[in-house]
């Protein structure tokens, strides 16, 4: 018998548990310090992606010489 075979009643026991030693409050405050720590994760996550595709923007320009430039002009 392992841990990969706990259950549903295991998991609701557990609970239990959990919620008699720590209470209700600090459980919620627990979870409320979860959940700002994902949506951190997720903002530095979205700022990187941005981050990366301005830098593809910026290495995408044209660096061509002015002079160059005038020359296909003609």
């Amino acid at each position: 018998m392992g841990i990969g075979n706990i259950g549903l009643p295991g998991l609701l026991l557990i609970a239990v548990v959990v919620l008699v030693l720590f209470g209700r409050g600090k459980i919620s405050s627990l979870m409320g310090e979860v959940g700002k720590g994902i949506t951190a994760f997720k903002k530095g996550v979205d700022e990187g992606k941005q981050e990366l595709e301005d830098q593809k923007a910026e290495a995408a320009k044209d660096v061509t010489p002015e002079d160059e430039k005038d020359k296909d002009k003609v």
